[in-house]
């Protein structure tokens, strides 16, 4: 058993990075791969999130050999019969342009009725060289017109259930109370502390 509780994260995504940080606290210490001295992007080859996550947590395990986990996010309309999905970054192209990705989702929803929509995060860990994988869920609905400037993605248009602001409208913590990224993290911290809750000292 490790007794490190330092964990690669396989994202060059800074936003997804504090938003797991602070979702675990000072639990788990969790360098990115800039951090760790990689330099790639990881290819989202798959038609499933589960897939994707598999093979950014894989291609990182395999290049360093230490624990490590991924995560791949999608946002699913009901009305669009889960689009955008895993596509959710490259739906208006592949340069990964939130703001057209926004605009083409809201067009596409200008006449259904029908707002309801999720964020499904779902992380892959690679522990003692085993996997394992970890969701979370955010219900909510999509509303016509921007709102707010934090968070980031389709955060401005994202209002999660039981709420009344968008998630860029929301500071760190309160969006973490609704978050399906916080959730999948809870589940990654429940497990890690039921492997040794001694020798990980959580």
């Amino acid at each position: 058993m490790k007794n490190s509780m330092e964990l690669i994260f396989a994202t060059n995504n800074q936003h997804k990075v504090a938003e797991i940080q602070a979702a675990i606290g000072n639990k788990i210490q969790i360098r990115s791969l800039k951090q760790a001295g990689i330099e790639i992007d990881i290819p989202e080859p798959h038609d499933t999130l589960e897939a994707n996550a598999l093979e950014k947590v894989r291609t990182i395990y395999a290049l360093t050999h230490k624990d490590c986990f991924s995560e791949d996010t999608g946002l699913e309309i009901q009305a669009l019969n889960g689009d955008p999905g895993v596509k959710s970054a490259r739906y208006a192209g592949d340069d990964k342009n939130f703001q057209k990705n926004i605009d083409k989702l809201l067009q596409n929803l200008e006449t259904q009725d029908n707002r309801k929509g999720r964020f499904r995060t779902v992380i892959s860990l690679i522990w003692n060289e085993e996997e394992h994988l970890f969701e979370g869920i955010c219900e909510g609905k999509i509303i016509s017109a921007q709102k707010g400037n934090n968070g980031f993605g389709y955060d401005p248009v994202f209002v999660p259930k039981g709420s009344e602001k968008t998630f860029a409208e929301m500071e760190i913590n309160e969006k973490n109370y609704f978050s399906h990224r916080k959730k999948a993290a809870d589940k990654l911290v429940l497990f890690l502390q039921n492997i040794s809750q001694q020798e990980l000292r959580i």
